[in-house]
């Protein structure tokens, strides 16, 4: 038996709540954006073979890639007499160090897919614990924004009580999700450490009103509200200088209408709020033609997804759930 997974890409951080809001994202054309990820038993040892636009960008070496990673340690946690060997068959369509949670979504895909091989063996919110464990070996410390919303779907607040992990907040369901990609690749361990080791008590006063008035605006379903509120104190202004024109973009992204943007994740990704689609597509364009600089380099009108990481038939094009 072979289990294929998708697990969709995301936007961590939006602006207001870093290292705590992220959201799962999908392209409103149909196309896919995210990994895939194919698993079978077999008789002995982890084979890992990789494909994708994406997979020149791994290591070499197969016990160096975080999916090979994730399968032996979830073996190791398996009862030695449920424990098998493994062929895993990746399929890489995030760009490395974009900010749009590629690292997650392969460790998410390995994780969810082994354990829709081995009949559950785990709970969800063990599952939870172990993917963010593994992204922080990429990203350097472990936080959720990206591998929750990329496993559960939506917009997920990290809460991290003993008795609620994560919580889905409502999202606007007419907004669109403009994100761009330039082609280059930042890496996110080496953007965390631009940030400050301590911020100004009234920086923190002023995060925690943003991200708690943008929570309240979503319950109450208020978007001019919540759009006011999507304002990046913590990690914007010390990581877009090393974003190429990444403040012209900003300004001309306002000029043409959207209600706010923001760094996705680390970056370099960049993304755009609009609820009105024409000014959505106007930004999309602009951002081809201006914010683009690498091959590879891409642009999508997105919307926040509802579905998570989920098991997909081999001939699916793993068309996402709006």
């Amino acid at each position: 038996m072979t289990i294929t997974v998708y697990a969709p890409a995301t936007i961590a951080n939006l602006s207001v709540g870093f290292d705590l809001l992220g959201a799962a994202i999908a392209p409103i054309d149909g196309s896919s954006l995210g990994d895939r990820l194919s698993v079978s038993r077999t008789t002995s040892g982890i084979n890992l073979a990789c494909s994708g636009p994406w997979s020149g960008k791994l290591p070499v070496d197969p016990t160096e890639n975080i999916v090979y990673q994730c399968a032996q340690h979830f073996n190791e946690c398996l009862s030695e007499q449920s424990r098998s060997g493994l062929d895993i068959s990746l399929e890489k369509n995030l760009p490395v160090g974009s900010g749009l949670g590629s690292s997650a979504s392969s460790v998410v895909a390995a994780f969810y897919a082994l354990n829709e091989l081995f009949a559950h063996p785990f709970s969800a919110d063990r599952l939870l614990l172990m993917m963010g464990e593994f992204e922080g070996r990429v990203s350097g410390s472990v936080h959720y924004d990206n591998v929750a919303p990329c496993f559960l779907g939506g917009l997920q607040l990290l809460v991290q009580a003993p008795d609620c992990f994560c919580a889905k907040i409502p999202h606007f369901n007419k907004w669109y999700w403009v994100v761009a990609y330039p082609g280059i690749s930042l890496s996110t361990a080496k953007m965390r450490a631009l940030l400050p080791q301590e911020y100004k008590r009234s920086d923190m006063i002023s995060y925690g009103r943003f991200l708690s008035g943008f929570i309240h605006a979503s319950h109450e379903n208020n978007r001019q509200l919540a759009a006011a509120m999507l304002k990046d104190i913590v990690a914007e202004p010390y990581r877009s200088p090393h974003i190429p024109n990444y403040e012209r973009a900003k300004q001309s992204l306002y000029e043409l209408g959207a209600l706010a943007s923001g760094i996705s994740g680390s970056g370099p990704s960049m993304f755009a709020v609009t609820d009105d689609l024409v000014i959505a597509q106007r930004s999309a364009l602009w951002l081809k033609n201006h914010y683009l600089s690498e091959p590879g380099g891409f642009v999508h009108v997105c919307q926040i997804s509802d579905s998570g990481a989920r098991v997909i038939k081999n001939q699916d094009i793993a068309h996402e759930t709006l």
